[in-house]
């Protein structure tokens, strides 16, 4: 049974009688034994060990340590037999349910061999908070895989300044200061997970408390051309944060087109993209005026707050990636992005969308149409919108005509504004709207291939065609030219080996195609979308829309690019393999981490 300190209140009393008893006798008798603690206090985490140093004398000879914690005899060691000449050395591990900030004070107490007990000493034991707080302006440091992480408000990684992740990491964004990661130009993120062990940015909350916009997610600039008359400022981020080089300074679409702002290698960003003030939203992952020597391949955003990956400018290049039920647009893409994207996914929720009108691609050249001389204006378009992806595959939220999904869905694509961004070996399905181009800049750009989609099947759910009204709310094909009749844009998508499907009433349709119908969110939630899908490609049906062959890679923009891997014949993002498997989750909400 286990004993209090209270009971040596009355050993000590018995002890002195007995040193009285004793010198009335004339025996010799030595003093009490003592015993020290080097150090006094610890700290450490739940889980943790600390390790005090005891220094025992017993002139009597020793007997026994006797150990307390938080009063209560946890231990006693015969230490009769124990060389003193050295401390005796106390390790303790602190509970793993221990309360933060909370101490522990443990008690050490000695008998020599004539009983008599020495004072008692303590060691007091802090228990720390597990997990380190990022926030300010970082300096250059490695963080540790095996520590948690926490990011606290606005957290920059200024110019010169290299963060280092490593593989397994887990970092949070603490929801109430709208904490955001922001590599400013000049920075770097060595963000390097594996496939077995990705790094993870996510929400702080509980385990299926988690919500889009939790936190502001992750904006990395740098020093590459952006199309503005001047420098444009990230959104919502004080103070101002100005990236890229621009015309007016002299810069040109090369100007520091190779720079390179670190990697971000089988990373899983969550639950990130907030509206930090009013119409000044963030995304999953930002990246504005950043350099092609920067890496970014196997990144997963989920459940992001605004659009998923957004490209401000620059020549980034970025593959196997994956937005999974963002709440605005999946990839988008402005101020005159030049790089190239191959193999993407979206699967979108039916009931997670903006009011401002959600896509899987959104393509602008700037805030409106108009020509931006010598750099985007029909005769010169090295400046504009120009970026390239291959094998996208896109799951929207409506694939059979039957689903209930949000009013707040639009387009497959919607591309506008002078943009000449390219899109082939793809494939777009569930959305109402197929392909929108709002200009006659835009549908110039394709005219003149300096834009150019090919190779691409499109399907939308209902029995609409090409559309007649700028209002269009179902058509494969929509425009806010010629009064809304779309037959222009319908044309040249056949004329450039694109292929289009529609009245979809059951997912077997899919199949047919190469596509399990499983793969759409459909009628699943959160908590039920398999948290590991397959998503390679079965047989289907021989056809011109099967995903499993039709993939083309002689256009210039493809075969003149090393980039791109053109080895492949499906379309879409997927063959026979699942590049997704093992690095990414489809179901975080219950992620415990």
């Amino acid at each position: 049974m286990k004993k209090t300190i209270k009971l040596f209140t009355f050993l000590f009393a018995v002890s002195s009688i007995l040193v009285i008893q004793s010198c009335n006798n004339g025996e010799d008798i030595n003093p009490a034994p003592t015993v020290t603690v080097d150090p006094t206090s610890a700290q450490n985490i739940p889980g943790g060990e600390v390790t005090a140093n005891l220094t025992v004398t017993a002139p009597n000879g020793a007997l026994d340590l006797v150990i307390y914690v938080a009063g209560v005899e946890e231990e006693t060691r015969d230490i009769s037999t124990t060389d003193l000449s050295a401390p005796i050395v106390f390790n303790y591990t602190i509970p793993a349910n221990a309360v933060i900030g909370s101490q522990i004070i443990v008690s050490f107490q000695v008998l020599d061999a004539k009983n008599f007990p020495s004072t008692i000493s303590n060691f007091v034991i802090t228990v720390g908070n597990p997990v380190i707080t990022l926030q300010g302006v970082l300096t250059t440091q490695a963080l540790d895989a095996t520590k948690p992480y926490l990011l606290v408000g606005q957290v920059f990684v200024p110019n010169g300044v290299t963060l280092t992740v490593p593989a397994g990491t887990v970092i949070r964004g603490d929801k109430s200061t709208k904490a955001t990661l922001i590599v400013q130009p000049g920075g770097k993120l060595m963000a390097e997970g594996t496939a077995t062990n990705p790094i993870v940015f996510t929400s702080a909350q509980a385990v299926g408390e988690r919500d889009r916009g939790d936190w502001g997610g992750v904006i990395l600039l740098g020093n590459a051309f952006v199309n503005q008359s001047a420098k444009p400022a990230i959104e919502g981020i004080t103070p101002t944060q100005t990236f890229g080089s621009v015309a007016a300074d002299g810069a040109t679409p090369a100007t520091n087109e190779s720079e390179n702002s670190g990697s971000m290698k089988y990373v899983r960003i969550e639950y990130a993209g907030i509206e930090l003030t009013p119409n000044n939203e963030t995304n999953s992952l930002t990246l504005g005026g950043v350099g092609n020597g920067t890496t970014v391949e196997y990144v997963q955003v989920s459940f992001g707050g605004d659009d998923g990956f957004e490209w401000f400018g620059g020549t980034v290049n970025a593959k196997h990636i994956v937005s999974l039920s963002s709440w605005d647009d999946d990839f988008d893409t402005d101020f005159g992005w030049g790089g190239n994207v191959q193999f993407g996914l979206a699967v979108r929720n039916p009931f997670f969308a903006d009011q401002s009108g959600s896509n899987a691609f959104e393509s602008d050249n700037q805030g409106n149409g108009n020509a931006i001389a010598g750099i985007c204006d029909g005769t010169t378009n090295t400046g504009c919108t120009r970026g390239v992806f291959s094998n996208m595959t896109i799951l929207g939220p409506r694939e059979i005509q039957s689903r209930s999904i949000s009013g707040n869905y639009q387009n497959a694509a919607h591309i506008r504004r002078r943009t000449a961004i390219s899109i082939f070996n793809s494939f777009f399905a569930g959305f109402r709207v197929g392909i929108r181009l709002d200009d006659q800049g835009t549908l110039d750009n394709l005219n003149s291939g300096a834009g150019k989609h090919a190779y691409n099947v499109l399907g939308i759910p209902s029995t609409s065609g090409t559309g007649s009204s700028t209002t269009a709310s179902d058509a494969t094909f929509a425009t806010g030219l010629s009064g809304g009749d779309a037959s222009a844009l319908a044309t040249y998508w056949t004329n450039n080996n694109n292929t289009t499907f529609n009245n979809v009433t059951n997912a077997s349709t899919y199949s047919d195609l190469g596509v399990a119908g499983s793969l759409f969110w459909g009628a699943q939630t959160s908590s039920t979308y398999p948290s590991n899908p397959n998503f390679v490609l079965v047989s289907g049906v021989a056809g011109n829309n099967n995903l499993n062959s039709g993939a083309n890679y002689t256009d210039t923009k493809l075969s003149g690019n090393t980039f791109f891997n053109t080895s492949g014949v499906y379309r879409g993002a997927f063959g026979a393999t699942d590049w997704t498997d093992g690095w990414s989750e489809f179901q975080p909400l219950n992620k415990v981490y």
